[in-house]
């Protein structure tokens, strides 16, 4: 078959599909004799229904349905003899005047871009690193410690200070008048930790058993509760409980209590420090991979095939819907979101993902099998029964697939680096798991 490619514009494209006739009639005719041998109607035992009837009936929508598989049967042959890489679903539209015992059709679709990437040698990448200090282990023993503390009531004079619990009764009002969720009773929180407004906190840190006092509280602008934000109230508040915390030891009881095996402090630590080191390890390779990214994408030269941009776009759309959704927003999914506010995103993504399969494509990157092995082991070392994970993962063809594409994403990110200009830069281990 002869196919003749127009170009449209830049990534369009249009090609002519002719169609005899006569295939179509024989496929509709058999297509209406295999349904008269099951259809059902009033008045016909099941089969017995005559054809006449059964064309009457269903004669327009298996015509239809054949002119439409067809078609898409032509175009698939004309695109790949065209070797075309089509994006998107083509715009087929019937054109007038087709030879006779022909019927003919317009198809216009884009096709992805030829993808031009710079010589990488002249890209510049930030690759950070840090490690996980002594202070970083400490500070995660704290955390340890603090969700296995104790409260004990004090003296009846001591004054409530940072970390104690305190159980209060308060009542607040706006202009005099009472507001919904502005009144407790046996209240209970942890001052300094920033459960409650900090005006509520500075009011409370001080006060004695039995005190009571009276404080003006601003509610923030976007506050939660629409109908306080960004009002001032007043409010009364009565200590009726103060208790202070009671941290355990850094001993071998509390590495025992953590299910550290050998029960020793040291062998909470080094376990500590196993864990970090890994999260430490993803953490800089999303940051690294990030900063790789930027850099292809400064380098790439390609047009962006609009079908591609506008799947995109109703992907993220779909995502947002859902998440209002899951937040109880009330007809979430008819919620009218403007399209253009998914869109630099969205040809980001699209330009992201054409460049990188083309990397991948012209440097063999794929993600070979013991790669996949070695990121699945890791993932499952941090769960108790690992072999469970990796079982879990390879039980299933998506997540096995979503695997693969972090694989792949993962060397890419090794051969931009290998490739590129490093600027290698040292940050605290605060600042890297500051960053989420």
């Amino acid at each position: 078959m002869s196919v003749t490619v127009e170009t449209l514009e830049k990534l369009e494209r249009k090609i002519t599909l002719s169609v005899p006739l006569t295939t179509i009639q024989t496929e509709v005719d058999s297509r209406l004799k295999r349904l008269a041998r099951t259809v059902k109607m009033d008045g016909f035992r099941p089969g017995k229904v005559p054809m006449n009837v059964v064309t009457q009936r269903y004669g327009y929508s298996v015509q239809y349905e054949v002119l439409n598989d067809k078609v898409g049967e032509a175009f698939a042959v004309a695109a790949n003899e065209a070797k075309l890489r089509v994006a998107g679903q083509p715009r087929i539209t019937e054109k007038e005047g087709a030879p006779e015992g022909q019927v003919t059709f317009d198809a216009i679709f884009e096709v992805f871009p030829e993808v031009k990437i710079g010589d990488l040698a002249g890209a510049e990448v930030e690759k950070i690193s840090a490690e996980v200090t002594d202070a970083a282990i400490d500070k995660t023993i704290d955390i340890l410690r603090k969700q296995r503390r104790s409260f004990a009531q004090r003296a009846l004079d001591a004054a409530a200070q940072d970390g104690d619990r305190v159980t209060v009764d308060f009542e607040g009002k706006i202009d005099g008048e009472p507001f919904e969720g502005g009144k407790a009773e046996d209240f209970q929180f942890l001052v300094g930790e920033g459960q409650m407004l900090k005006e509520f906190e500075d009011a409370v840190r001080g006060m004695k058993l039995g005190e009571s006092k009276t404080f003006p509280l601003a509610f923030p602008a976007d506050y939660h509760g629409k109908d306080v934000a960004g009002k001032t109230a007043d409010f009364l508040v009565t200590i009726k409980k103060i208790e202070a915390a009671h941290l355990p030891e850094v001993n071998d009881a509390l590495a025992k209590s953590l299910g550290i095996a050998d029960g020793s402090v040291e062998g909470l630590r080094a376990d500590i420090k196993k864990n970090l080191e890994r999260e430490v390890k993803f953490r800089l390779l999303a940051r690294n991979k990030a900063a790789v990214m930027d850099a292809l994408v400064a380098k790439a030269e390609l047009d962006l095939p609009n079908a591609s941009v506008q799947a995109e776009i109703a992907r993220l759309l779909e995502g947002a819907r859902a998440e209002l959704k899951q937040r109880g927003i009330k007809d979430a999914d008819k919620a009218e979101i403007p399209e253009d506010v998914f869109r630099p995103q969205a040809e980001r993504r699209v330009r992201l993902g054409l460049v990188v399969a083309e990397l991948v494509r012209a440097n063999e990157l794929h993600a070979k099998p013991e790669q996949l092995k070695a990121h699945i082991d890791e993932l499952a070392a941090s769960y108790e029964k690992p072999e469970d994970v990796v079982r879990w993962y390879f039980g299933d063809r998506q997540r096995l697939a979503e695997v693969e594409a972090v694989v792949i994403e993962n060397n890419v990110t090794d051969f931009v680096l290998g490739k590129a200009k490093v600027i290698d830069k040292a940050v605290s281990f605060d600042e890297l798991m500051g960053q989420g």
